[in-house]
Parts: C-alpha cells; structure tokens; sequence
C-alpha cells in the first residue's frame, strides 16, 4: 500500500461508535457536551449573520414579532421535538432512524435514501451558502471592498478548501476551532446588541416611530399576529441546526457508566447541548431583530443596500466604528465559514452509517478522507454553478432543512401515537402540520429548492444501486454462529472424511421431500450413494439487508441430517459457511446443486432484489472472489 493511500484509509468516521461498539470503547472519540454544542452551533448560530436582514425583508416594521413566532416554534416546537429524538436514537442515526423503522425491507431503504437525499441537499448547501455568505462579509468591508470586489467565486472555493482541510488534518481540531469561533462570535454580538439597545433606550424616538408605523399598517394587534405567521416560512433558516445536534451524539461525552443499550448520560448531556443552544440562540435572535428594526432605515435592508445580509455587522459599524466593525467582521467571517464545519461533521456521521450497512456504497465510504474530498469536490461545483450566490442557494438550504424537521416531526408523533400518548400525540401532530405548511410555502414560492433536492436524490439512489450491485458478489457475512446441534452434525460428517452438502430449497420439510431431492441430485451429480450428505438450506430474511449475522441451526427429519440458516441473500451464505466450515474442521467441503430453469436477466434481477436466483454460478463467483487459491476452494458442483 502505498503512503498516499495509507494516509487516506487511515482515518475511520465515528460510524463505529454507533451499535456496534460499547460506550467504554468509544469513550475516547468524545468531548464535553459544550464542545460539541460549539461544533453544531457555529451552523445555529452563524444564522445571525444574515437571518436579522432576512426577517426585516420578509416582515418589514413587524420583524420582531415574526421573530418572535420563529423563537416559540423553535422553544416549544424544535426542541422537544429534537430532545425526543436524541431519546429514540442516542448512537447519532438522528431522526432517519425513527422512520426507518416504521417500514420493512425495500421500502425502509428506499424511504432512507430520499431522506438522505434531503440530508445531502440541506448539508452541502450549509456549507457552500455559509462560505458565500462570508466571502459577502468579506467584500463588503469598507477596507477591503475596494481590492476584492467581484472575486466572490474564487474567494468561496478558498473558504471551502480551508474547511476541507480542517477535517482531512482531523475531527478534533474541527472541535477545538469551533469553540474559539463561537465563544468570540457570541461575545460580540452581545457587545452589539446591549449597545443597540442601550441606544433605544436613550432614544425613546425610535421607538414611538416604530409603534405609529405598526398602528398606522396594521389594524389590530391580531392582524399583526397574522401577518407574522404568513410570513413565518421564510424565516424558517433560523432553524437550522437541530439535525446536526443529534447526528453527532456520538461525540457528546456521556457517564462512566454508559452502555450501548442505555447511553444515560449522553442522552441526557445531548438534551442538555439542544436546550441551551436554542435558549441562546433565541435571546439573540429576539435581540437582533428589535434593535435592527429600530435603528436601521429600511431602505438599508434592501438588495444592493449596506445592511442585506449583514444587520448587525452594520450596527457594529455604525454603533462603535469601523475598527470594532471590522473584528466583528472577522469574526462573522469565520463563523459564516466554519458553519461549514457542522455540515460536514453531520455528513461524515449519517452518510457512512447507513450506505455501506445497505451495500450502497463501498468499504472505503466509512473512513473520513477520502469522504472529506467527495463533499468537498460536490461543494465546489455547487459554488460554481451558482456563483457563489446567497441568495440563488437560500430555497435549497431551506428545503433541505424543513424535509429533515417535518420528518422528524413526523417520526416523533407516529412514536408518541404508538405509545398511545395522547397528548405527545397531539402536540407534535400540531408541530408537523406548522412544518408542512412552511414546507408547502417553500415550495410555492420557490421550486429551485426541491429540484435540487431531487437531483440530490437521484444522484444518492443511482451510486447506491450501482454500489449494490458492485458489492453483491462479496461474503457479506459478518460471522456464523452454529448451534450445537449444528455442531455435532458437522463433527461426525468431518470425521468420515469429505463434508458434503446438498443445497435444498425448504418446502414441506418431510421425509419424501429430503428422499426425493437426494435422489435426484446423486443421479445428476454423479454422487456415489456410499457417500454421506447434510442438506443445507438458506431462507431469505429480509433481502434489502447487505450484511448479517448467519444463525445455523442443525436439525434432523427422519435419517436425514439438515442444516438450516437465514440470510439476506442465498448464495453469499452458503459461500460464506463453506468457508467457515473449511477453516474450522481442516477440510475443503463440496456442495451440490441443481440447475434451474431461469432466464439469466430474470435470475440476475432476483438476486439483487430478492437475494436468490441463480445459486450455483453465484456461489462460485463468490467463492472465487473470496479464496483465489483453487486448492482451498470450496467444490460446486451442478447436476447436468
């Protein structure tokens, strides 16, 4: 193996902190739940850089109260939402999970790969949007608008190699980065806000004027209240970050005594995480919008005008001057970029937990490099086509964002409707209908969003069927466990000699079955009858599983000594037990088939879809894969 690909094979993603290791043995992966809440935050937080002008665009003079709406959704909607999720899935699956099981086989995975269609939507345009959005910041400062202006595009793909090579360097320096991003972002937009305030307060004016011009607009105080929650939806970016929060559980540090089956103390320290985020986040939100609202001329909100897309960086300007403006610049600039970070964070977690246990996507698809390189290359193109945009990407980040939330939500009421709690029930039926009617909303007014995401789509369920069918010919075992019934059967056939199995489909499972198909398969195989036989029979379990565990149980009918196992796909178990049964009693086995009469496409497409047809052929290909060395190959042999 060469250096190169040393280096890029040797970093695994937190996947196998998932189910399938012990919480003591991932304990060393994790950080403080603050840590982690830097981490997710700089995507949630990072909002305020632009969701302040959003709001004032989208509600004029009735911001803070639309912000208001934005902040009780995300208080009393978001947040038990998500604290309920962070219940139901504690090893990171987040909210696909919980859907996940609501479906059986093929249509469990189908539902999975739309949803992480939505996941690649909304991550990819987090990262790409947030550096646009920086690189904005960057261009629009006083002293350096004048050297950068029209350099938006390759500023952005800058921004987007320096946060790539945040995560190829490694996870923990992404951690270590976001903390210090986030404690300076937060301090200074406290700075500006008490400031802001301090100055409505001293001038009283600003005030009244701003109450005359919502009397003058607006009828009554319910009318306002309308209009707020028409316009709602498009303040709905303010939302972002709650999937991410529980994608990474895996690296919220929990309690010494944690196991896999009840991770107490990092469900616990998640929910901890979410609730202090949210409450944070919506004090600066509700902050930002009112002295935003007072202290800045309207016209200054619109396209082309000093405060678009940047209210507070303008206040931080013209409040405390340009030497302050220009550090929070700087530090909007880098939280913009780094909001990034969460993005690939979730991606780098959900993506390889799901695809390579489907067999959508290849073994190498659990380590972080070559991952971090894929995003990054798709983030480039997104930046490119769209010319590092804001606004352009804004429909497609927020499509991404509500499908994930309305999922969830949905996830949450069917667990609360199947627990039969009623008023759970009830609560999250109201938060899914406040989702799909933001969500509808979206879509009327801007379809780019949902085409993108069904490109997204596509491209995920084109590579996973292509990655299927690449890998269907591997063992896909991951270990045989054998009865000891099993056990015993194998140890007397081993002790005559050569093992021989007969390959049977169950049917009745009687006498006359096992005599008639024994005759048959001597008579076409030429197998001498002085020669003992073990049937060995495969059932499919469920085919849209890629790996198991295979569960060999011996049993006897009459004379006849049966073999009996489950699996997602025939061929790949009986290929992986002749293996197992090569390794463990020191003697190559032989297995008899019979041919069957299929077309081949007919047969190729009920392997992949049904994990059976043609057996014999599959079973050799798979064990020439497997074992290159002829002489310790496992015999197939097919009746003529």
């Amino acid at each position: 193996m060469t250096r190169v690909k040393r280096w890029m094979l040797g970093q695994e993603t937190q996947e196998v902190e998932g189910p399938y290791e012990k919480e003591q043995e991932a304990r060393h992966h994790t950080q403080p739940w603050w840590k982690v809440m830097c981490l997710t935050g700089v995507d949630y937080f990072s909002t305020l850089g632009y969701q302040p002008g959003i709001a004032a665009l989208a509600a004029g003079a009735l911001s803070p109260f639309a912000t208001l709406v934005l902040v009780l959704v995300t208080l009393f909607g978001a947040l038990p939402m998500y604290r309920r999720v962070a219940e139901a899935s504690p090893h990171g699956d987040g909210s696909i999970s919980m859907l996940e099981k609501l479906l059986k086989r093929w249509q469990s995975k189908g539902l999975v790969l739309i949803l992480l269609g939505f996941v690649a939507t909304g991550f990819i345009i987090t990262i790409t949007l947030s550096a646009a959005d920086a690189t904005a910041h960057v261009i629009e400062n006083p002293f350096l608008s004048a050297y950068l202006e029209g350099f938006n595009v390759p500023i952005t793909l800058l921004l987007i190699a320096l946060l790539g090579g945040v995560f190829l360097k490694g996870f923990k320096e992404a951690v270590g980065i976001a903390v210090g991003i986030v404690a300076l972002y937060l301090l200074l937009n406290v700075v500006v806000l008490f400031v802001g305030l301090r100055e409505v307060l001293t001038h009283p004016a600003v005030f009244s004027n701003w109450q005359s011009l919502l009397t003058a607009k607006y009828a009554s105080p319910l009318s306002m209240i309308g209009a707020a929650l028409l316009v709602f939806p498009r303040l709905a970016l303010g939302l972002s970050g709650f999937e991410t929060g529980v994608v990474v559980m895996p690296l919220v540090q929990g309690d010494k005594g944690d196991t896999s089956e009840r991770p107490v103390g990092r469900i616990r320290n998640t929910k901890l995480l979410l609730t202090t985020a949210a409450l944070i986040m919506s004090v600066l939100l509700i902050g930002s919008s009112l002295v935003t609202t007072l202290l800045i001329p309207a016209a200054a909100f619109q396209p082309g005008g000093e405060a678009n897309g940047r209210a507070l960086a303008f206040l931080a300007h013209d409040l405390l001057g340009d030497g302050f403006g220009t550090v929070y610049d700087i530090s909007t600039i880098m939280i913009l970029w780094f909001a990034g970070a969460s993005a690939m964070a979730g991606l780098l977690n959900i993506v390889p937990r799901y695809l390579p246990r489907y067999g959508m996507a290849p073994e190498w698809a659990r380590v972080t490099r070559p991952l971090v390189l894929i995003y990054t290359g798709i983030c480039f193109f997104e930046t490119i086509l769209f010319r590092a945009d804001v606004t352009a990407q804004a429909a497609a980040y927020a499509t991404g964002v509500l499908v994930l939330m309305g999922s969830a939500s949905i996830a949450v009421t069917l667990s609360a409707l199947r627990s039969r709690r009623r008023g759970p029930t009830l609560w999250f039926g109201l938060v899914s209908a406040i989702f799909a009617y933001t969500l509808i909303v979206t879509f009327l007014e801007d379809l780019s969003g949902l085409r993108i995401g069904l490109l997204f789509i596509a491209t995920v369920i084109f590579v996973s069927i292509l990655s299927r069918v690449r890998r269907s010919t591997e063992l896909r075992a991951e270990r045989v466990d054998v009865d000891e019934k099993a056990r015993a059967l194998l140890a007397e056939a081993a002790s005559r000699g050569t093992i021989r199995f007969i390959a049977n489909q169950l049917d009745a499972g009687d006498v006359a079955e096992y005599t008639e198909k024994e005759h048959e398969v001597r008579i076409e195989t030429h197998l001498p009858s002085s020669d003992p036989v073990i049937f060995l029979e495969v059932q499919v379990a469920d085919p849209s599983e890629f790996a198991d565990v295979l569960e060999v149980r011996g049993v006897e009918v009459g004379p006849y000594k049966i073999l009996r196992v489950e699996s997602s796909a025939v061929p790949n178990a009986i290929a992986a037990f002749m293996l197992w049964v090569r390794d463990h009693y020191g003697t190559v086995p032989h297995i008899y088939f019979q041919w069957i009469e299929q077309s081949p496409v007919s047969a190729a497409v009920r392997f992949l879809v049904f994990g059976e047809g043609d057996i014999a052929p599959l079973t050799h290909e798979i064990l020439r894969q497997a074992e290159t060395r002829e002489e310790r190959r496992p015999v197939v042999h097919v009746g003529g």
